[in-house]
C-alpha cells in the first residue's frame, strides 16, 4: 500500500474515533470516498502490518504503533497550517487543503526544524492542539535551548533528559493532563510552552518524570485538581493542557 494511502487511513481512523473505540467500515468508506470493499481490503493489509486491529463486522481500531503514525501525520499537518498562514500568509481558506498535500512529503527532521522556527506553537490556526513530538527533549524549552547550543564545543555532554521518561513511544502513549481520568495516575512525559510556563510548573513540582494523581476535573474547561508528591494542586485548564502524561496502566 502506498505510504500516502496508509497515512490517510490511519489519520481518518484517528479523526473518527480518537484514541479508543472501533470505526465501522462504512464510516471510513464515507470519509475517504472509496467503496466498502476497498476499505476492507486496505484494513486487512494494515492489520497484517501491525498498524490496526481489524475485526469483521465490528470495525477497526489503531494499535499503539498505528496511533503514533497517525499523530505524527496530524502534527505535521497542523504545523504546516501554522507555517502557511503565519509565515507565507496563505489565505485561511487554503491552508487546510495545502497542508493535506504537503504533510506526506515533510520529513521528521524538517518538521522539527519548522516547529523550532515557529516557536513551538500549541495549536493550529483552527484551534486544534498540535501533538507533541517524539524527540529527546522533555520540554519545548529544553528543545530550543539544545538547538541554540548544538554547535558549541561539548554541547552534548551532560545533556539533561526527562528524569527517566524516554522519548520512545511518547507520542503514542501520552495524553494531555486534562484527558487523564479521575482517580488515575500518570507520569509527566513532556511539557510544552515557553520558559514562563515551565518555571511556573516547576515551582508547583510538576516536572518531567513526576507522578500525578488526578483528583477531579471541573466541567466546561474548568480547572483540574491533581495530587503531586502528596500535595493537592488546582491547575487551570489551559496550563494543564500543556502537560502530557503517560497514564499508568490498569492492574
Amino acid at each position: 500500500m502506498p505510504k500516502q494511502d496508509t497515512e490517510e487511513y490511519l489519520e481518518a481512523i484517528l479523526d473518527l474515533k480518537g484514541d479508543t473505540g472501533h470505526v465501522k467500515t462504512t464510516e471510513l468508506s464515507k470519509r475517504l470516498e472509496v467503496s466498502p470493499a476497498s476499505v476492507t481490503e486496505k484494513l486487512q493489509r494494515l492489520s497484517k502490518a501491525g498498524l490496526v486491529v481489524y475485526k469483521r463486522y465490528k470495525g477497526v481500531m489503531l494499535t499503539e504503533r498505528g496511533r503514533a503514525e497517525a499523530l505524527r501525520l496530524k502534527r505535521k499537518h497542523r504545523l504546516l497550517e501554522v507555517f502557511l498562514q503565519d509565515v507565507l500568509h496563505i489565505k485561511p481558506s487554503r491552508v487546510h487543503e495545502d497542508a493535506c498535500k504537503m504533510e506526506h512529503a515533510l520529513s521528521d527532521e524538517a518538521e522539527r526544524a519548522m516547529c523550532r522556527m515557529l516557536g513551538a506553537p500549541d495549536a493550529c490556526p483552527h484551534g486544534s492542539a498540535i501533538p507533541p513530538c517524539d524527540g529527546e527533549a522533555a520540554s519545548c524549552v529544553e528543545c530550543m535551548d539544545a538547538e541554540k547550543a548544538r554547535d558549541k564545543p561539548g554541547a552534548d555532554k551532560g545533556r539533561k533528559k526527562g528524569d527517566g521518561v524516554t522519548s520512545k513511544g511518547r507520542m503514542a502513549e501520552s495524553v494531555p493532563l486534562t484527558s487523564l481520568e479521575p482517580h488515575r495516575e500518570g507520569r509527566v512525559a513532556f511539557i510544552r510552552g515557553g520558559r514562563g510556563v515551565l518555571m511556573k510548573l516547576c515551582k508547583m513540582g510538576l516536572t518531567p518524570g513526576v507522578v500525578v494523581y488526578m483528583v477531579r476535573s471541573a466541567p466546561m474547561h474548568g480547572p483540574v485538581q491533581v495530587r503531586v508528591r502528596g500535595c493537592d494542586l488546582a491547575i487551570g485548564h489551559g496550563i494543564a493542557g500543556k502537560i502530557f502524561v503517560i497514564p499508568k496502566k490498569h492492574g
